[in-house]
């Protein structure tokens, strides 16, 4: 890597100085905010999904369908917070999730946990090494809407992995391995491979795997016998891909994917990064905080319920021209022309 330049890493410490002073009073997360929020919008999710399934009126199954989209994706996002929390500050919180959306969803928190400390890395973020990242701003315009789409097999893809290869690879130890390194994690570049977890970790993954091969077991048995009607397993699978579809959406628009490899410093991380500001909608399609995702990039232990007032704060005091204002923007639609634009141009 090319050593920066003397007014790079000024800028990089200018960056950072501000946002530590500027949010220093906002690290400590609130346990009513967070049980509160999660479970309240799984409770809902789950019975809008249970409505939904009862239902025997079109336009209301279609709103309760979407509403328990909605409100899962707020639950399942909590994913995201749980890599970042000091969970001595919220005891009992992971755990709960698991077991409350993780295990019923089929997306225990060790796909995500572990591999986005790489993506947040300084030395690794943008490279061939980061897991979350693709230079899509440099692809065929064709990438875009497969990236999306792809999305939609997610629950049949979670329904093989932990009701069928899990309880395999447990005789069959090269698969094992395979499922491990290759179909363990929520990733973005494919090229990836995850090394086998060590230590607290590999416990936690091992109980949670168990939970969702369980979880993944009885829906799979439960329909193939007749105790769960077919409708409920299409309305189960259309919720998990709707959330799929609609987190790889905000994903889209989470950078600008316009790194072509090399190591970026701080600034330029922030700058390949985006936020939304305006609350609405931004609060359905990028919730739990994630429509501030390069505030997030540059003060990453920020609880999500502090980061709409670390951004008014950072705003406010920063002059204009700052690097702090080259990763705002004003929408959903913005970003995602901005980046098929980007790829037209190299057709």
């Amino acid at each position: 890597m090319p050593s920066q330049s003397h007014s790079t890493r000024a800028e990089d410490k200018q960056m950072l100085r501000q946002a530590a002073l500027l949010t220093r009073d906002l690290h400590r997360p609130s346990p009513a905010r967070y049980w509160s929020d999660c479970f309240g919008s799984a409770a809902v999710g789950y019975a809008a999904l249970a409505g939904a399934i009862l239902s025997h009126s079109a336009a209301l199954t279609v709103a309760l369908v979407v509403l328990s989209i909605l409100a899962l994706y707020r639950a399942v996002l909590f994913i995201h917070e749980i890599t970042h929390l000091d969970h001595r500050l919220l005891p009992g919180f992971r755990a709960a999730w698991n077991i409350g959306v993780g295990a019923p969803l089929l997306l225990p928190s060790f796909l995500y946990e572990g591999i986005h400390a790489v993506h947040h890395s300084r030395r690794h973020y943008g490279t061939e090494r980061d897991p979350e990242y693709l230079p899509l701003a440099h692809m065929r315009p064709w990438t875009l809407p497969l990236f999306t789409l792809a999305a939609l097999a997610m629950p049949f893809l979670l329904l093989l992995r932990f009701g069928i290869l899990a309880p395999l690879s447990i005789f069959i130890p090269p698969l094992r391995r395979v499922l491990v390194e290759r179909f363990s994690a929520l990733e973005v570049n494919p090229a990836y491979h995850r090394p086998a977890p060590e230590g607290a970790f590999a416990r936690r993954w091992r109980l949670q795997e168990i939970a969702a091969s369980m979880a993944a077991i009885a829906i799979l048995a439960s329909t193939a016998t007749g105790l769960v009607p077919l409708r409920a397993f299409v309305f189960y699978c259309v919720v998990v891909a709707g959330v799929a579809v609609l987190n790889q959406t905000r994903t889209l628009v989470a950078h600008l994917w316009e790194n072509d490899g090399a190591e970026l410093s701080l600034t330029d991380q922030y700058r390949d990064s985006t936020n939304v500001p305006p609350a609405f909608p931004g609060v359905l399609w990028a919730p739990v905080g994630l429509r501030f995702h390069a505030l997030h990039h540059l003060v990453p232990r920020l609880p999500y319920h502090a980061l709409p007032e670390a951004h008014r704060r950072l705003a406010g005091a920063l002059p204009v021209g700052s690097a702090y204002g080259d990763a705002n923007y004003s929408s959903l639609s913005t970003l995602l022309n901005r980046l098929a634009r980007a790829t037209m141009r190299r057709r």
